[in-house]
């Protein structure tokens, strides 16, 4: 295929994607309202069908045999979706308000999964044992958010963690109501989101398809074409709906569409298909994407729990350590064999200057913005 018809086939399967997708998340939003479906649970529904482009591109990746790129679309858009909806979004907010209980609540699962992922990317565990690993904990959760506050109130509390529990759901379902406000869906909804998922699909396969080609054809290494190139440009949507959210003040839902996002991503995207098809040998840089991607969840949630929320310098330190992970992984894609200290050093000073960030007492206009949610 010449280069030309690839880079065009490339660019057009992008947009494609990405502009269909938004009409995907449109329509399964209202289909979920007509169902009854919770504000959280809501969220869950946007967030996975604003997976579509890059889970569509991963398991196209994994099914024709390149599980390099498709692990790195995966968990390369993790670690994007933290600098992107939170670190950006905080920036450009000038700091996003947020619930512990919410904090807490979404980032115990989105830590285990993130875990669950490294493990697997290094082969300690089958893509089978992972995918069960990480459905222990993402089924009981989403049945609580599929719940919803109103039903759990209804249930009489026999335990304390029952009534927490219940104040966490209300407090991520206040955090949403702002952001998904759908219709009610109707039949034609149903046809319309049939027929966008088909259409992302195709194009997300020919997006994969023609970047793989392009990748082998200038000699780009397989993990930047997936974990950076495909990566940034599938989770560009929530991207933009993050920046422009935190732009109009409403931020507050970022951290759990973020976290949603990346357990889908993981769980639809690389663990399912990886179960079907096998994952391949351990990559070095796969499991230094899944490290870099557990990290950054680390501190961006321990600092959203410190702070009630993401201010802007840790939303512009989690930006910062974005970028160090992509010097740490250019510096080290070309090397069979690469230096240590070129992945060492970077998670080093990141993690040094996450526990020296944390160390601080927060500012007092913080702390009062944080007591005030």
């Amino acid at each position: 295929m010449p280069v030309a018809l690839a880079v065009l086939l490339f660019l057009a399967g992008a947009a494609v994607s990405l502009s269909t997708s938004y009409v995907l998340v449109t329509r399964l939003e209202r289909i979920g309202e007509r169902l009854g479906l919770s504000e959280a649970l809501l969220g869950v529904v946007a967030a996975l069908a604003a997976d579509a482009p890059e889970i569509t591109s991963a398991v196209a990746a994994l099914t024709s045999g390149q599980g390099k790129i498709g692990a790195g679309v995966i968990i390369g858009s993790n670690v994007f979706n933290l600098a992107a909806l939170l670190g950006l979004g905080a920036v450009v907010a000038g700091g996003i308000a947020l619930h512990r209980r919410v904090v807490l609540l979404g980032g115990v699962v989105g830590i285990w999964i993130a875990a669950a992922c490294l493990v697997t990317a290094a082969g300690l565990l089958s893509p089978a044992a992972g995918l069960i690993a990480v459905l222990v904990v993402l089924l009981p959760y989403l049945a609580v958010l599929g719940a919803g506050h109103a039903r759990l109130q209804r249930i009489a509390p026999a335990w304390r963690w029952e009534t927490w529990l219940g104040e966490a759901v209300a407090e991520e379902e206040q955090e949403l109501e702002e952001v998904i406000r759908p219709q009610q869906g109707r039949g034609r909804d149903v046809a319309v989101a049939a027929a966008g998922l088909v259409v992302v699909v195709v194009a997300s396969v020919t997006m994969e398809r023609s970047a793989s080609l392009l990748g082998t054809r200038f000699g780009v290494p397989d993990i930047i074409t997936g974990g950076v190139v495909l990566a940034a440009v599938t989770s560009l949507p929530n991207a933009v709906a993050a920046v422009y959210l935190a732009a109009k003040g409403r931020g507050a839902a970022m951290l759990s569409t973020t976290l949603n996002s990346n357990a889908l991503n993981v769980t639809a995207g690389l663990l399912i298909p990886a179960t079907i098809t096998g994952l391949g040998p351990p990559s070095p840089h796969a499991v230094l994407i899944a490290v870099w991607y557990l990290v950054l969840t680390l501190a961006s949630l321990a600092f959203a729990y410190r702070d009630s929320g993401v201010s802007r310098v840790t939303g512009a330190l989690i930006i910062g350590a974005y970028l160090v992970f992509l010097g740490s992984l250019l510096a080290t894609a070309h090397a069979a064999s690469s230096d240590p200290a070129l992945t060492v050093i970077p998670l080093v000073v990141v993690a040094v200057s996450t526990g020296a960030g944390l160390a601080r007492r927060p500012g007092r206009r913080r702390r009062q913005r944080g007591t005030a949610r």
